[in-house]
């Protein structure tokens, strides 16, 4: 999760640098889309949209090719409800982060049978450090990047962050670069280059931190809500179904609320699986 967080951190603070490297569009002119599109089932947290005078740069980062549902579904599924949304014209870039063999991150397009959806695929490994070495937003991606030898590029990263002049702006990029780093890199070699205490002090370390507590608190309210409705449906049922305890395992924390009101109705368990076969179960993405 913190790959995520990262990656989204720096698409959100510097939008320009990113359409620079990827549009080669140089205008300032440019919105970032807290947008309300309806993202269930797919979960978004590397998800970003830049509005870029009439186009959308739609930027999805990964550090694994395996999702749930598959990468090239999702891409067509968020293109159409781009389009409806602002009916302009949307540039797709899905950037993989950690070098890989699986045939996945080679797939640049979705097909179906009456439908052929294309977007743009970079493999950072495979990308030339050195666009990314001359712009400071882009340093973080810059240790991911195609190299012969990787400790003299995180050499490079390294005095390209000290030369940082404004002190907060260093602390956050250092940071990132800590981060994305972790993807390649031994952390005894991290720690060799980069002073620790800068990373603790930057808005991105706290950032990660606070979203971890976060979803720390999340996870356990919706394990306390699993099994007070177990009990609940043992104690009126008797032993459930593996098939259908792993469904009710994939709600969210609001269905699950929903459910605990709903099965004081039901008179036995086929009312459960009815019940479960009109809602909607939502998947999680296996990233990270």
């Amino acid at each position: 999760m913190a790959y995520d967080n990262t990656c989204k951190y720096l698409a959100e603070n510097y939008p320009a640098e990113f359409a620079s490297w990827l549009l080669s569009n140089d205008t300032s002119d440019i919105q970032v889309l807290k947008t309300e599109l309806n993202l269930e089932p797919i979960r978004a947290d590397s998800v970003t949209f830049l509005q870029i005078s009439s186009q959308i740069l739609h930027l999805e980062f990964q550090t694994t090719p395996k999702s749930t549902p598959p990468l090239d579904f999702r891409m067509l599924d968020y293109y159409t409800r781009l389009k409806r949304e602002y009916w302009c014209d949307i540039e797709q870039v899905l950037i993989f982060l950690q070098a890989t063999s699986s045939e996945i991150v080679l797939n640049t397009q979705y097909i179906d049978t009456n439908t052929t959806h294309r977007y743009r695929v970079i493999r950072l490994w495979e990308e030339d450090p050195t666009p990314l070495l001359a712009n400071p937003a882009l340093l973080p991606l810059a240790t991911l990047a195609r190299t012969d030898s990787p400790a003299d590029l995180l050499e490079q990263v390294a005095a390209s962050v000290d030369m940082i002049e404004e002190t907060g702006e260093r602390q956050n990029i250092s940071a990132c670069v800590q981060v994305l780093a972790g993807l390649r890199f031994d952390k005894s070699l991290i720690k060799q280059l980069f002073r620790e205490e800068i990373m603790q002090e930057s808005v991105i370390y706290q950032d990660i931190l606070q979203k971890g507590l976060q979803q720390g608190e999340e996870r356990g309210k919706k394990q306390e809500a699993l099994q007070l409705i177990m009990r609940q449906l043992t104690r009126r049922f008797g032993a459930i179904e593996p098939e259908i305890e792993q469904q009710i395992r994939t709600l969210s924390i609001t269905q699950l609320e929903e459910l605990a009101e709903a099965l004081l109705d039901f008179n036995n368990q086929s009312d459960l699986v009815n019940y479960l076969g009109n809602i909607s179960l939502p998947q999680s993405n296996q990233e990270d």
